[in-house]
Order: structure tokens, then sequence, then C-alpha cells
């Protein structure tokens, strides 16, 4: 992570096409606090409430905009997860780099953060293989409902979604 201390942005390195990493802009929804090994506590201990209102609404996605502007993402494609999670990823799992990732996507409108790790890489992995401009328009058209009704913002048990921990989590 980047550090943001005193910004209302959060800037964060992600893998986009090809894996290349880029610096993700969103807006900040959570305070810089950590433990005695200098670990960010949970999201549900840094998140603000101003900031899980932006996140509900998404509005920490606009500045990614600029993101889109920069050639770094598309309007529709695999959100860019983090770094770390690279490693983690089996090949089936890397296509989802084989497009430039999106503001929204498949996995947004399909659930978001309410579904479980493989499933989102199986609707990322399908979009991937079956993406075309009608389909991103559908994307668009259902993201903008999901919004205003709040669909998918949270997963059971947490705050926002919780950590990819690779495939041994998934063949459960």
């Amino acid at each position: 992570m980047i550090s943001n201390e005193g910004s209302p942005y959060y800037l964060q390195n992600r893998p986009g096409l090809n894996g290349k990493i880029f610096k993700i802009l969103k807006f900040k929804t959570m305070k810089d606090v950590f433990d005695q090994e200098g670990r960010p506590l949970s999201d549900a201990q840094r998140i603000t409430k101003i900031g899980a209102f932006i996140r509900k609404t998404s509005f920490d996605e606009l500045p990614q905009l600029i993101n889109v502007l920069k050639g770094e993402m598309s309007m529709v494609g695999p959100r860019p997860l983090l770094v770390d999670y690279l490693q983690l990823y089996d090949e089936s799992q890397s296509k989802r780099h084989d497009v430039k990732p999106g503001i929204t996507g498949w996995a947004q409108i399909n659930g978001r953060n309410s579904i479980n790790w493989q499933k989102k890489f199986e609707l990322d992995i399908w979009y991937v293989n079956n993406y075309h401009f009608l389909l991103d328009l559908k994307i668009l058209v259902l993201t903008f409902f999901n919004v205003v009704q709040g669909k998918g913002v949270s997963q059971q048990g947490h705050v926002t979604v919780g950590p990819f921990a690779g495939n041994q989590v998934l063949k459960t």
C-alpha cells in the first residue's frame, strides 16, 4: 500500500492487464490504524461511518474513472484484486488478467462481495471468455440497479469481503 495519511484518496498497487501493476485510485473509507506489529486492524475496526455509506453506494470507485482515462482500467472487467493474490492464483484464475480490469464486472452484478472466492473467479473467467459490447452494456445497466439497491456490498461476517487465501480454501 502507498501511504495516504491525511488524503481523501486511497492509492494502492493492483495488477491489471497481463498482470502489469498500476496504482488504483479510490476514495478513502477507512482510518489508518495498525496493531503493534504494524498490520492494519480489521476492516470492521477501521471503516468510518461515512466510509460505510461511500462503499454501500460505490462512490469510492468513482476516482477510478481516472484509471480508465489513463488506459489502466476499463469500465467493465474483472475487479483488480490485491497484488499479494497473484502468487495464489491457479492457471485458470490467472486468465482474469487477459483483459483490462474494470470498475464493475460480471462478478459484481452476480453477487459482488456476498459471493465466495470460487464463484467470483468462475464469474470473472466466464466474462473473460465471453465478453462483448452488449454484455458490457448489460453489466453497466445492472450495476446501476445493484448500486441503487445496495446489493452484495459485504460478505457475511465481514465489512467487505474476507481475504483470498488460495485454492486450498476454494476446494472445501
